[in-house]
C-alpha cells in the first residue's frame, strides 16, 4: 500500500501563489508517477499536471501551463504544485494521486482512472 498526505491548502487572494505538497510513504518501490487533480463543487474531478517517479517528464493540463508547476524531491519522496497568478476559477480540493501501472505513459498521464492510489484532498480557496 502506498500513503498520500497533502498539505500546503488555504486561502489566498486572486493573483497570490500557494504551494501544495503531497508526501507518499509505504511501497513506493515499483511507483510510476504521481499527480495532482482538482474538484469543484458540482464538477468532474480534473487532471492538474502529473510527473514521472524518476522526475524526467512532467505533464500538464493545457489551461494551466504556465501558471502551474509540478515537481519532485526524490530525497522526501514528495511532489509540489506550485501555483501562482492564482484566479477564483482554481478554487477546488486539490487531490494527489499516485500509480505503479506499468502502462502508465504520456498518453494516459490525464486519466484518473490509471492512478491507483489517492490522498485525502486539501482545499484551496481563491479569494477575488
Amino acid at each position: 500500500q502506498v500513503e498520500l498526505v497533502e498539505s500546503g491548502g488555504g486561502l489566498v487572494q486572486a493573483g497570490g501563489s500557494l504551494r501544495l505538497s503531497c508526501a507518499a510513504s509505504g511501497r513506493t518501490r515499483n511507483m510510476q508517477a504521481m499527480a495532482w487533480f482538482r474538484q469543484s463543487p458540482g464538477k468532474e474531478r480534473e487532471f492538474v499536471a502529473a510527473i514521472r517517479w524518476s522526475g524526467d517528464s512532467t505533464y500538464y493540463a493545457d489551461s494551466l501551463k504556465g501558471r502551474f508547476t509540478i515537481s519532485r524531491d526524490s530525497a522526501k519522496n514528495t511532489v509540489y504544485l506550485q501555483m501562482n497568478i492564482l484566479k477564483p476559477e482554481d478554487t477546488a480540493v486539490y487531490y494527489c494521486a499516485a500509480t505503479d501501472n506499468q502502462f502508465y505513459n504520456s498518453g494516459t498521464s490525464y486519466l484518473k482512472g490509471i492512478y491507483n492510489y489517492w490522498g485525502q484532498g486539501t482545499q484551496v480557496t481563491v479569494s477575488s
